[in-house]
């Protein structure tokens, strides 16, 4: 354009006279100078990524020397995977064609083929484990994925297929290097639970005769996990060279996160770690007789086992049974929330999953905090900020909580705070209109003929998320990243909100006194519980 300013500021040019030979002139200059500055940018993107690439490859050889044999079975059985979801799209692709108007199109759905939320799922699911705990990762990580993804995999959390016991039996005979017997004088060969990765069976210890659980490690998980791993960060590794525009996004950090997160909760070392960091945060606290959480026994447990205490109770959303063991469930809720808020204050790491099957009010009368494979780490600028953003929501000064998320959210370049915090209110009205859905069961027993009423809350995950998406489009919209703790901590305040709107519907959990939000106690009391 500068060629064309020339032309117009020359004395005694007449441009309405000659318009051919000045368009001609000033296109081609134009044209010239765009490909001179693409051409420099291309040249200047090739030297960077030469640069770059002897490290690329020294990546990409040292990851395929940890990786091993076990890589090449697990890009067969890839292969295989793929040829599977990829005849499930050839199929629905034809019965939509056979069966509509070819001149509509497909849907994006299927225009995007295994690229697709749904198809993805699904190959991840063939995939197995670690592709399944990578859609859970996903779907827990809206900060980080597109919410049409997010609420695609948050199907990967159904049940998994359990593991025969034969093969259970086995591993618990390698890591305890003598025969079970000798252990354990029961385990249950029916497993309590089964999920990506782990099966928990129930058992009587051999002496004490205390009863425990164990998790248990599936057989190849570890073999196969690596092997994921490190090939989903090479493609990472690649995708970046090739385009580098993907720095800005941190793909390889991002994997680096789902890497280090998902071998943090195959080493069941580190989940006992985490279970007596918390017992030991609790009795500092004086909080043993309103929680706990279960006791390790570390001469049955390794990296692949954990023999715990068994704990037995109810899930927070069983109403009709917390009212049959406590007087009061609002009492009961606010000692969870108070043990909880106090473990962000005190504690080296936060339960980060109080799902219901987490989050017992056990018999006794006291909560019980359970699977500790998901614990977050927050950092003081994300909790400082964190503060300020729930006592906004209290009070609704949305100008306040759009500072908190904008001093929180990773950004390079300016944030219109009133507006964003427009947008905040709109969303942040919807939270009131959220339905909670209660199941009333009821049930005549034989002998008295008395009819028991049971009411359970159904804690929509999909819409759970929904929420918590809203928030993060409006914040991504102005350019703000945040960090995965703020996530972490957002999805458990929702769980917190759900239970809330069962066992108090008329207590407000971020306004009401009998419940400590404060950090005052923070920097003097965090390392002491490490």
């Amino acid at each position: 354009m500068a060629a064309v300013s020339v032309f117009r500021g020359f004395p005694g040019t007449s441009i309405s006279n000659r318009p051919r030979t000045f368009n001609s002139r000033s296109n081609a200059l134009t044209l010239f100078a765009r490909y001179s500055q693409t051409q420099d940018i291309f040249t200047s993107r090739l030297q960077d990524s030469m640069a770059n690439f002897p490290k690329l490859v020294e990546d990409i050889i040292q990851t395929s020397i940890n990786t091993g044999p076990r890589g090449a079975v697990r890009l067969a059985q890839g292969v295989q995977a793929v040829i599977g979801v990829g005849s499930e799209w050839l199929a629905d692709v034809s019965k939509l064609t056979s069966s509509t108007n070819s001149s509509t199109g497909l849907p994006t759905q299927l225009q995007l083929g295994l690229l697709s939320p749904l198809y993805l799922r699904r190959l991840f699911e063939r995939m197995g484990a670690t592709y399944i705990k990578l859609g859970q990762f996903i779907a827990s990580a809206p900060t980080l994925f597109p919410p049409e993804y997010v609420q695609e995999f948050q199907n990967c959390f159904d049940r998994a297929p359990a593991v025969p016991f034969e093969e259970i039996q086995k591993i618990l005979r390698e890591e305890l290097g003598r025969p079970i017997e000798s252990v354990y004088e029961y385990v249950d060969p029916t497993p309590i639970a089964s999920a990506s990765i782990a099966q928990v069976h129930g058992a009587k210890l051999r002496g004490s005769q205390e009863d425990v659980v164990i998790k248990v490690l599936k057989p190849g998980i570890e073999d196969i996990l690596v092997a994921d791993l490190n090939f989903v960060y090479v493609v990472a590794r690649i995708l970046e060279f090739l385009n580098p525009e993907l720095n800005r996004a941190s793909l390889v950090g991002i994997v680096k996160d789902i890497k280090e997160s998902m071998l943090e909760e195959v080493d069941f070392n580190k989940e006992a770690m985490n279970i007596e960091s918390f017992r030991r945060y609790l009795e500092s606290m004086g909080f043993t007789r309103q929680a706990t959480a279960p006791k390790v026994y570390p001469q049955c447990s390794s990296q692949r086992i954990l023999t715990m205490e068994r704990l037995y109770g109810v899930p927070l959303t069983d109403l009709d049974s917390i009212s049959s063991l406590v007087s009061s469930p609002e009492t009961s809720l606010i000692t969870a929330l108070n043990v909880w808020f106090g473990s962000l204050l005190a504690c080296e790491s936060f339960h980060a999953d109080v799902h219901a099957g987490n989050l017992w009010l056990l018999r006794d009368g006291r909560i019980g905090f359970l699977d500790f494979g998901i614990v977050g780490r927050i950092s003081p600028k994300t909790w400082a900020a964190m503060e300020v953003f729930l006592a906004s929501i209290t009070t609704e000064e949305y100008e306040s909580m759009a500072s908190a998320l904008i001093e929180m959210g990773a950004t390079n370049k300016d944030v219109d705070s009133k507006a964003f915090a427009r947008d905040l209110e709109k969303i942040f009205s919807s939270i009131q209109d959220l339905d909670t859905e209660i199941v009333v069961a009821t049930a005549r027993e034989t002998n008295t003929n008395a009819t028991a009423v049971s009411a359970n809350l159904v804690v929509d995950e999909r819409q759970m998320n929904a929420l918590f998406l809203d928030v993060v489009q409006v914040s991504e919209s102005y350019g703000l990243r945040f960090p995965r703790e703020f996530a972490l901590l957002m999805k458990q305040l929702l769980y917190f909100d759900r239970y809330t709107r069962l066992l108090a519907p008329n207590l407000n959990m971020l306004q009401d006194q009998r419940i400590s939000i404060v950090s005052n106690r923070r920097s003097s009391n965090r390392n002491i519980y490490q």
